[in-house]
């Protein structure tokens, strides 16, 4: 007679290995400088393509950091499993096949308990079929063992579910508000680009008294304002892009997720409840339908453990960035600063038109409001024009164009206007004065524009020098690791835990389930035998 054994299983150990974060790239573009031309990116001011210029003399351009260089110190699969050393790269194949190497053991998890449990399911079939029985009988130390540990395994993977799912709705939660974040940054820079744009442009249309931007000033600004106008643009059209895919993304794995613990709950809960009322052909097809599930989850664990470090390793990358900023790094490819040239045209542009605006304005005051000349002068020079002199305009800026501290008298381009509304006479028909006051109504109309356009791009100043030295980038990356960080890495942490316990819980349920379905059935049979002979034995015995 050939008696079937009982079935073993051998549950390997989990190995969980923490760590990091991920954000999406953008291709690179070339940055061509033609003679007489200063050199700009294919899209303008804010190249999201462009590789970063060091910032600090020649000096950096040898200079190079790798980031997270500790953290990144990790075994890669794709170069015969040597140390991978080139720190974080989110574009390097063996950056990424590093990471994911971190998730092998779970992986491997996966592929043993599909294979494994599979061949015993196939085991018992040809026991089932194949073999003679054992007489039915139950070990009551089994039953009670097997009793408890269902309902550990079970209360496990209900625990599991419940990590699962606040995980799951706080990393979702974490990441939206990260990717608003990056939006908000973007968004502001568009704005604020399209501001300069609209005051460059701006700028040529102003006049005081006949006179204009010279036309080679007015052709630089035009170049400035067509590159300043497609970069805001591309910035604009590939932020909306890029946001809408990492949305729909994050809806589906979100999606996912909670479909996963929804699941896996209800095979918990199902198999507890079919395995203590001993429905054992009902429990051999949850352990089917738990078969497949398991191993999905733990695949899913995987990706999600691979994802915490990839998240870990950029905030720390981001963080050394900060602390090095003129280094040359793979965060370049993923928000690059502003082409140095490009940055220090538009820059000196803006400095050119309110430096020539405000002396156009003060040649107006200095040369016809607050002179004096005979009445026989006559227009323009002459329009009955008395009273105290105008205040000149403080130019913010010297000849070759550094900063200038006003003069005593002067006027700031924040309260010009206020001020000369006080200097603006009423005029006839003529367009002479018929009060006291040296400034016509259309003289300050015009001073008023020019004040407007130069005071908008000088406001500007700090916003164009921040492309320039690339504070934008660094105050972009220091919020992120300051504020969002620290969330991401925690919630994707209680994701793959949480995964993880749903694994095991369900993973362990399941052979319990049959164990327990088994020492149920056997346990009834028994206690009917037993009540059956105790019944025959009181009838034989008689009265």
């Amino acid at each position: 007679m050939v008696v079937c054994p009982k079935p073993l299983f051998l549950l390997p150990i989990l190995v969980l290995i923490t760590s990091t974060l991920c954000s999406f790239t953008h291709g690179a573009s070339q940055i061509t400088h033609a003679p007489g031309v200063v050199g700009r990116s294919e899209n303008g001011v804010v190249s999201w393509g462009v590789r970063r210029v060091v910032l600090e003399g020649n000096s950096g351009e040898n200079s190079s950091l790798i980031l997270a260089a500790e953290r990144t110190h990790r075994k890669d699969p794709l170069d015969n499993f040597k140390y991978y050393k080139g720190g974080w790269n989110i574009s390097e194949e063996h950056y990424l096949s590093s990471a994911a190497f971190t998730a092998a053991p779970l992986f491997f998890v996966a592929a043993i308990w599909l294979v494994g449990f599979g061949l015993c399911l196939l085991f018992l079939c040809f026991c089932f079929c194949c073999c003679r029985r054992r007489p039915y009988g139950y070990s009551k130390t089994a039953y009670a063992f097997s009793y408890i540990f269902i309902i550990t395994f079970t209360v496990a993977a209900i625990i599991g579910c419940v990590v699962l799912y606040l995980g799951q709705g706080k990393f979702h939660g974490s990441t939206t508000d990260t990717l608003g974040y990056v939006v908000k940054q973007a968004d502001n820079t568009v704005y604020s680009l399209r501001n300069v744009s609209e005051y460059l442009a701006a700028s040529k249309r102003v006049g005081v008294e006949g006179n204009f931007l010279p036309q080679d000033v007015q052709k630089n600004i035009d170049n400035v304002d067509r590159a300043v106008s497609a970069s805001a643009s591309t910035l604009e059209n590939e932020t909306k892009s890029n946001s809408d895919d990492i949305k729909a993304a994050l809806n589906s794995v979100r999606l996912a997720l909670i479909i996963i613990a929804a699941v896996m709950l209800l095979l918990a809960f199902l198999g507890f409840l079919f395995s203590i009322l001993g429905l054992q052909f009902l429990v051999y097809i949850l352990m089917i339908i738990g078969w497949i599930s398991v191993a999905v989850t733990f695949v899913l664990c995987g990706v999600f453990l691979a994802l915490h470090n990839v998240v870990g390793d950029t905030c720390v990358a981001m963080d050394q960035w900060v602390q090095n900023p003129t280094a040359k790094t793979a965060l370049d490819d993923i928000l690059p600063c502003v082409d140095n040239a490009t940055a220090q045209d538009t820059l000196s542009q803006s400095r050119v038109v309110t430096f020539q605006l405000a002396g156009a304005v003060n040649g107006l005051i200095i040369n016809i409001s607050n002179a004096d000349p005979p009445r026989r002068v006559g227009p323009p020079l002459y329009y009955n024009q008395s009273g105290p002199l105008v205040p000149v305009l403080c130019n913010p800026f010297n000849p070759d164009k550094t900063d200038r501290k006003c003069a005593v008298g002067e006027v700031a381009l924040s309260n010009a206007t206020q001020v000369w509304r006080n200097y603006v006479c009423q005029v006839s028909e003529n367009n002479s004065c018929t009060t006291v006051g040296r400034l016509t109504p259309t003289m300050y109309e015009q001073m008023t524009a020019a004040v407007n356009v130069s005071y908008g791009l000088y406001q500007y100043g700090p916003f164009l020098a921040g492309l320039l030295d690339c504070s934008f980038v660094r105050d972009t990356f220091n919020g992120i690791y300051n504020d969002h960080c620290p969330d991401l890495r925690l919630y994707s942490k209680w994701t793959y835990i949480g995964l993880a316990m749903v694994s095991a819980g369900v993973m362990l349920s399941v052979i319990l389930w049959v164990l327990f379905a088994r020492e149920s059935r056997h346990r009834k049979y028994t206690k009917l035998n037993e009540a059956a002979s105790a019944q025959n034995s009181f009838v034989e015995k008689g009265p």
